[in-house]
């Protein structure tokens, strides 16, 4: 199932806050939407997030193009970067788009919009063909039949197609080497639980649901061999950036001498931040944590604190997986590197 698809009419985009229970699409014909969408997790996941600014790039640009074009499109940038704070692609997606746009300012606004149009496409084509590539090098890290952990969601929903640490485990499954996942539910929104355990049951991959609370235990019971999730933004050192409880679960790999993965884009490295402690980390409504589908699940009026994110240290990841290959410790010499390896810049 495609989590964004997009016509000469606008953009659709799979409505995640609404899975497993329902599959719609939300139709955007303007920039607006897309990005009420981003802001509502009604699309979601890094990748996802910043093939769907591109491609509200465009939609901006379309109505930029009556008017004062540039300078506007920069306007509109501006509003869709406040969406997400801490997942870098959203950035570097809107920005590939505004370095495309100064490029062809002077050109014919037609020719303008059709160049747009091609950048963003090629941004979704390049989030397929990546995703793969990174699938590919994390199943040659395992060579027998391994049960791995994930939390929250890095599958098909939250990039163009076929997914970061998901992506992984259905390539390592379909060579024989897995033999369950057990996820998180990763709350407060349950993506874990919605959206990770929907994608394996829809292919069939042993899945085993459990609280964000009983990963520590399930460790212990040596019932996981290798822990794989994805990240919103990771620094030069090796910090990385991912879904609130990420930490939690790196700290337990670690004590039980478990390989605790990263899979991720060069996309989604930030290398204007040195380390972790220069990442903001969003922070959302206390409405997540006090209640879930309008049932209130907390006294009301309760304090109360909810980071949508955390940061693992670079000392608790084994290695990070990307497009170009493993990289591993010391994290920063190599991920210079990878700098230079950035797609269509």
């Amino acid at each position: 199932m495609q989590s964004i698809i997009w016509s000469q009419d606008g953009l659709q985009l799979l409505n995640q806050t609404l899975l497993p229970s329902r599959t719609e699409y939300i139709f955007c014909s303007d920039y607006r939407r897309v990005a009420d969408a981003i802001r509502r997790l009604e699309v979601r996941g890094a990748p996802a997030i910043g093939v769907a600014a591109a491609f509200a790039m465009v939609l901006g640009a379309r109505e930029a193009s009556a008017g004062d074009f540039l300078p506007t499109l920069r306007t509109i940038a501006k509003e869709l970067k406040k969406t997400r704070p801490t997942a870098v692609n959203l950035f570097w997606a809107i920005d590939r788009m505004l370095a495309v746009a100064s490029r062809y300012e002077a050109t014919e606004k037609n020719e303008v919009l059709a160049v747009l149009e091609a950048e963003a496409l090629a941004i979704a084509e390049e989030d397929r063909t990546v995703n793969q590539k990174i699938a590919k090098y994390g199943a040659d890290l395992f060579r027998s039949e391994i049960s791995i952990l994930t939390h929250c969601n890095a599958g098909a929903l939250a990039t163009v197609a076929f997914g970061t640490a998901l992506g992984i485990i259905r390539q390592a499954w379909e060579e024989g080497k897995i033999s369950r996942v057990f996820a998180d539910e990763t709350r407060p929104l349950l993506q874990g639980a919605r959206l990770t355990t929907w994608e394996m049951m829809q292919e069939g991959i042993p899945v085993t649901l459990i609280t964000d609370s009983m990963a520590g235990w399930v460790m212990k019971k040596r019932m996981v061999d290798a822990v794989i999730v994805g990240a919103d933004r990771i620094a030069l050192n090796g910090d990385v950036a991912n879904k609130i409880g990420t930490y939690s679960v790196a700290i337990l790999a670690k004590e039980h001498n478990i390989p605790f993965y990263v899979a991720a884009p060069v996309a989604t490295f930030d290398f204007s931040i040195k380390s972790g402690e220069d990442i903001i980390i969003e922070e959302r409504s206390s409405r997540e944590v006090t209640s879930f589908g309008g049932v209130d699940t907390a006294p009301s009026g309760v304090d109360v604190f909810n980071p949508a994110f955390d940061v693992t240290p670079n000392s608790l990841v084994t290695a990070i997986i990307t497009e170009h290959g493993v990289i591993r410790p010391p994290y920063a010499a190599e991920i210079l590197q990878l700098n230079d390896k950035k797609g269509g810049e």
